[in-house]
């Protein structure tokens, strides 16, 4: 399994994983992928990877910013999401991994997740990272007419951030 930057001719394939992601109904509030203009300008300093082999990208992994202003600039919030058939493979704990060296070499000193808490995979998966577990946002909003809870997480680099 390769490790790689996103590429734009990787959209397609990324863009039908985060759809397997939403068709879950415990990924994501979103209930359809963006356009891929709107999902790329969210991408924070190029901090988006995609696992691949010669069967094509089996998952992938971004750091968005969780604000402009400047007291922010090293806290950013992780999205991951694993083709159905890689789930369980170790994509995901490859992919967190290598996200977390690129994202604490471009200065970043918190990583942030938000995740339902019916996806224990992910919890678990950010949990053997190094994210502890900071709260819960309950019924902070609505999918398809049903009050949902967020589980925060946060990563705390021992390197970036701390002089």
């Amino acid at each position: 399994m390769n490790i790689r930057s996103f590429r734009k001719e990787d959209w397609p394939q990324v863009k039908e994983i985060y759809e397997q992601g939403i068709a879950t109904g415990n990924a994501t509030f979103d209930t359809e992928s963006p356009a891929y203009e709107k999902w790329v300008s969210s991408v924070a300093d190029g901090l988006c990877l995609v696992a691949e082999d010669e069967e094509g990208i089996h998952g992938w992994v971004k750091v968005s910013k969780v604000s402009s202003r400047c007291a922010y600039a090293g806290v950013g919030e992780v999205s991951i999401y694993i083709r159905d058939r890689s789930r369980g493979k170790g994509v995901g704990k490859k992919l967190l991994q290598a996200i977390i060296e690129e994202s604490e070499k471009k200065g970043y000193w918190t990583l942030q997740a938000g995740i339902f808490p019916e996806n224990s995979a992910s919890l678990s998966l950010h949990e053997k990272a190094g994210f502890r577990k900071i709260g819960v946002q309950e019924r902070i909003g609505k999918l398809n007419g049903v009050w949902r809870d967020v589980v925060l997480l946060e990563r705390r680099s021992r390197k970036a951030g701390n002089d």
